[in-house]
């Protein structure tokens, strides 16, 4: 999968980060260190990493990922990747 969203909530900026979701690679995910969880009331899972976002970004970018947006939603963060 070429583009990858992570989020981290605005009170956590120092992590969690989540960096994918179940259908996300699972080769990927092994890289960064990510689990997979299932939130209490949510249908789907999601892959987290313990780590600030900075720190998936510099790992990302080692990977070939840039970055080509970056938004705020409500108290979310949202960055949105792409690899070539």
């Amino acid at each position: 999968m070429p583009y990858l969203l992570i989020s981290t909530q605005i009170r956590l900026e120092a992590g969690p980060t989540m960096v994918g979701d179940e259908h996300s690679d699972p080769i990927l995910m092994d890289i960064l260190g990510a689990r997979k969880r299932n939130m209490l009331g949510n249908n789907f899972c999601e892959y987290y990493v313990n780590e600030a976002p900075r720190v998936v970004l510099d790992k990302l970018e080692k990977l070939g990922y840039r970055v080509v947006s970056m938004t705020g939603v409500g108290q979310t963060l949202v960055w949105c990747l792409h690899r070539e």
